[in-house]
């Protein structure tokens, strides 16, 4: 699967899960280096004590590390999105804000730990914040990698 930051940005804004949730996609860089998400917490996508639901705040990071990390390393390699962590701190009220990053020294590991044809499982730790700056949520994302053979 090969697919420009703008098809993906166009993509998942209409994605009717994300729509539903009120998650936006607000920045993916073409390098995938950086993913930018929110969610506006409203009538519509609150839960019953009126924040953000915990399932929410989930999605936000769901497919984006796996999708940055196929955009950065093309269709050499097989990416999967396989464990999911979430520490919930504060309530998340208002918009909140999740920004992924990968630095390119991560890429180059996975380049190495996968030179061979080995499977690599990286963990990927992102903060939700509010408004304020303050953590709502702290989440982990485990990604599977494997460079494909020839």
């Amino acid at each position: 699967m090969h697919f420009s930051a703008k098809t993906l940005r166009r993509y998942m804004n209409f994605w009717p899960p994300f729509i539903g949730a009120g998650i936006r996609l607000k920045e993916f860089t073409d390098d995938g280096s950086r993913v930018v998400v929110t969610h506006t917490v409203n009538t519509l996508t609150r839960n019953a004590a009126g924040v953000a639901f915990g399932g929410t705040i989930m999605a936000m990071t769901d497919p984006f590390f796996m999708l940055a990390s196929m955009a950065r390393l093309g269709k050499e390699y097989t990416v999967w999105d396989v464990a999911g962590e979430v520490k919930f701190l504060k309530p998340g009220t208002g918009t909140i804000t999740a920004v992924m990053e990968i630095p390119d020294e991560t890429y180059e590991l996975i380049k190495e730990k996968t030179a061979d044809g080995s499977k690599y499982l990286h963990w990927f730790d992102t903060e939700v914040t509010d408004e304020a700056g303050d953590t709502v949520a702290t989440v982990r994302r485990q990604v599977y990698y494997r460079r494909k053979q020839k």
